[in-house]
Formats: structure tokens, sequence, C-alpha cells
């Protein structure tokens, strides 16, 4: 079995004041962010599948429908979806874990929508939303630090745009891993 080395960083804010914001796009951009407040597998799938499967995004792939309510029906998850002019161009998923603790598990924008500056915007808006996410949810405690990993196979403007953010490294993983071919948005995409 061929294999790829891959590098995985994990970053970090410890305070609201870290966060270095974008300027918000102008209202003509049609650049907007919505949160998905509805859980729907369907939708969530979609942009799972959209934004991961040109950069190997293949843990939730063999989830059931089931799973995939499970899981965003849980306290403290949250979608956050960027759209221009009303089409879906990314998203960023958040979760609450314990000691007030938001992990951003998964973001990234629909390959046609990248280097449009959209990504910037979305990020500093989403990690904003992870400082605050217990007013919204009762029973959690406030945030005390919002964490995030990316890896080689991601973007290659990804790190760069975390730091970008005011997020700070704080830990790089090297592996060896079984060599798979992204599966695209839908099977064939590649072909």
């Amino acid at each position: 079995m061929r294999t790829t080395t891959v590098t995985t960083w994990s970053l970090e804010q410890t305070s609201p004041a870290d966060l270095v914001p974008v300027q918000v796009p102008d209202a003509a951009s049609g650049i907007r962010i919505v949160r998905s407040e509805v859980p729907s597998p369907e939708f969530s799938r979609f942009l799972y599948t959209a934004v991961g499967g040109d950069v190997t995004w293949l843990d939730r792939l063999p989830w059931s429908h089931e799973q995939w309510r499970a899981h965003l029906e849980r306290p403290g998850v949250e979608t956050w979806v960027a759209y221009e002019h009303g089409t879906p161009a990314g998203y960023m998923e958040l979760e609450a874990q314990p000691e007030g603790t938001v992990e951003i598990v998964y973001f990234g924008l629909i390959a046609g929508f990248r280097g449009r500056r959209i990504g910037g915007h979305l990020l500093s808006y989403g990690t904003a939303r992870a400082w605050d996410l217990a007013d919204r949810w009762e029973g959690l405690e406030p945030t005390r630090r919002v964490w995030l990993h990316t890896c080689s196979l991601d973007g290659e403007h990804a790190v760069a745009n975390y730091e970008k953010r005011g997020f700070r490294l704080f830990a790089t993983k090297t592996e060896e891993q079984p060599e798979t071919a992204p599966p695209g948005p839908w099977p064939g995409a590649h072909a």
C-alpha cells in the first residue's frame, strides 16, 4: 500500500481579543453568513462533500442519516454557511467541548468560491460566533478557548489564513497515511 506524509497543525485562540477579523464585505458583494438553525443531515452532508470532496475529507462519508441527525442535534453544535448571492459558498461547523472549549471542526469553501475573499470573512465571523457560543445555548460554559486543526491535504493557504485571524500554533504532527484519492463532491467528479 502506498502512503503519503501528512502534517497536521493544531491552532488556538485563548481570548476573544486574539481574533483579528477581516473587513466585512460590502452589501454589493452579495456575501452573507447565516446559521443553519434547523438540523438537516441532507444539507450538512451536502456541505461536507461539496467543500471537502477535493481535499480528502473522508471520516463522515460512511455516516448514516441517523448519525448525522444525532450529531447535529447535540447542544453546542452549530453550522454557519457563507452564501454569495444566495448560493452556498462554504461553511464552518462549531462544536462545544468540555471546560469552555469550542472546536472549529470543519471550515472551508467549495472549490469554485476559493480565492474570492470569502474565507477570511467566514473564518472571522465564525470564530466570533465560537467566542459567544454559550450565549445561544443554555448550560454551556463561557468559551475560554477556540481551536482547530488543519493538515497538508487541506488548501495551501489554510494555515496562513488561520494565523492572520489570530490563531497560534500549539502542536504539529507528521505521520504516514494510506494514499487516498479525494472522492470529489460527487462520484466521478475528478474523472
